[in-house]
């Protein structure tokens, strides 16, 4: 019997991926793809574990779900420090910072 390819398992590695590379937009999106990733690598993991020898593709899904760790933790890290900058800040001060900047970069 031929093998299939589990569902979703290059899904979960592109999921993963982009939870690294979307960490940096203030920690949300990677949050999301990090999450949906974990979640469809569990359900893929289930099915695998079953009947492994009807399936190929499992190196993706583990793949996919390391990088999906990595990147919720990047993100979380990120969402908190921006949490903690608007709370020390706040929104005004961030934004005068940012003027500031400009200004000395113009110059």
């Amino acid at each position: 019997m031929e093998k299939q390819t589990l569902p979703n398992s290059t899904l979960i590695l592109v999921f993963g991926i982009l939870s690294i590379v979307t960490c940096c937009c203030y920690g949300i999106l990677g949050l999301i793809f990090g999450i949906v990733a974990l979640v469809l690598a569990k359900r893929a993991k289930e099915i695998y574990l079953a009947s492994p020898e009807l399936y190929t593709g499992y190196g993706n899904v583990k793949t996919g779900r390391i990088l999906a760790i990595i990147g919720i933790v990047l993100s979380a890290l990120t969402l908190i420090i921006n949490i903690v900058v608007i709370a020390i800040y706040g929104l005004d001060g961030i934004q005068e910072m940012s003027e500031e900047w400009a200004r000395a970069y113009e110059n």
